[in-house]
């Protein structure tokens, strides 16, 4: 269906065998902001996590300068903050990346609108947002994220929900693409982060 992070991430086309985390797994406890996380009711959701050998500040940084997403993630081709200062709830951010065709869903380019919801300085950020493209729309997602230091370096889980009839009309496809969006931010993530 698409390789979106709804409220932010990257879609790795090619990967289709991601499997979303389970009970007992590296990432088995739910993912939460001021105690929020995504929708559990959703049919559609994935959670991961890494540790990124690098600072915490250089981490956050990266992660919440929005305008600078599509200079470390390949999968973002625009991103813009819509109001200014520091990012903050109730903060919104437009941002685009390409989708895949797919057995249902011509290929597009998604315009995904995002509202922050909750935030806490280099500990958690969650927001959230619809996704639309010519012939694709996910009506809502959620998006969590974490930072943890820890001895090793900086714990980053995520965890992220799509919401709406299309996408819920094939439920596996769109986990799949959302579980592969997941993996590569983090992924970028950690690349820019490591050697920043």
């Amino acid at each position: 269906m698409k390789r979106l992070a709804l409220a932010g991430i990257a879609l790795a086309a090619t990967v289709l065998t991601a499997a979303p985390a389970t009970a007992g797994g590296p990432a088995a406890q739910p993912v939460t902001c001021a105690g929020r996380g995504i929708d559990p009711a959703a049919p559609i959701h994935y959670r991961t996590e890494a540790v990124i050998d690098a600072p915490l500040d250089v981490i956050w940084n990266l992660q919440t300068d929005v305008d600078r997403w599509p200079t470390w993630q390949r999968p973002v081709t625009s991103a813009q903050r819509l109001e200014s200062g520091a990012l903050q709830p109730g903060s919104r951010f437009r941002w685009t990346t390409p989708a895949p065709a797919t057995a249902t869903t011509p290929a597009t380019t998604l315009s995904i609108t995002s509202t922050v919801q909750q935030l806490e300085p280099r500990r958690c950020l969650r927001w959230s947002g619809p996704a639309t493209g010519d012939g694709l729309n996910i009506d809502g997602g959620i998006h969590v994220w974490t930072f943890t230091p820890t001895a090793e370096g900086v714990l980053v889980r995520t965890e992220e929900n799509w919401t709406g009839a299309q996408v819920e009309a094939d439920v596996p496809t769109s986990t799949a693409f959302l579980g592969a969006g997941l993996e590569a931010w983090l992924a970028d993530l950690r690349a820019a982060a490591e050697h920043a």
